[in-house]
């Protein structure tokens, strides 16, 4: 009876710790975690980094509306970077948001195979090279739209400079996917984050 309390007491004494945390770091946040962890970016550490900038969307500053998806899918922002090694041969380009409450963040955009004489996308265009499916299911961008009272989401825009012209891949592949292929030929990004909430 003894060995069966103290193996209670240990079980709850385990239990109550792991709570503890999850609620020193829910009031820390102001949002609870449910026991999730940081979203690591994929890319390897060392890499070169180059210029990214945007004229429609500014770094650290809220996004636009009419970048945004809540009321339909949103208008892709204009792009633009420089720096990129002479031995790209090809880019990404991805959104994602690490900030959504699902665990494992949010893909808006994660596209490939854009030729690496591109060196800018206008506002809303159709980006050259394959478009993938978004964490909406929908294939190319989807603005962000984070849920209402929840916190302010960064959503960080990334161009990634690649060693193969094509990454192989099908437009209906998920950017969970598409970022791991993307981390194993990147040899240089440019990022910059922007922020969004209701």
């Amino acid at each position: 009876m003894h060995r069966l309390s103290r193996r209670f007491a240990v079980v709850a004494s385990v239990v109550l710790l792991i709570l503890g945390g999850a609620v020193g770091a829910s009031a820390a946040t102001g949002f609870p975690h449910f026991g999730y962890h940081k979203v690591r970016s994929g890319l390897p550490t060392g890499i070169k980094h180059f210029k990214l900038t945007s004229s429609d969307v500014r770094a650290g500053r809220p996004i636009p509306a009419r970048f945004r998806g809540c009321e339909d899918a949103g208008v892709s922002p204009a792009l633009s970077w420089h720096g990129a090694p002479r031995a790209t041969q090809s880019y990404a380009v991805t959104v994602f948001d690490a900030d959504a409450p699902t665990g494992s963040g949010f893909w808006h955009w994660t596209a490939w195979d854009v030729p690496a004489t591109t060196t800018s996308l206008p506002t809303g265009v159709a980006l050259p090279g394959v478009n993938g499916t978004n964490d909406g299911g929908t294939v190319g961008y989807t603005g962000p739209c984070p849920p209402t009272g929840d916190i302010t989401h960064r959503y960080t825009f990334t161009v990634v400079a690649l060693d193969v012209p094509s990454l192989g891949l099908p437009s209906d592949t998920r950017g969970a996917v598409a970022g791991f292929v993307i981390g194993q030929h990147a040899i240089a990004s440019a990022s910059f984050v922007a922020t969004a909430r209701q």
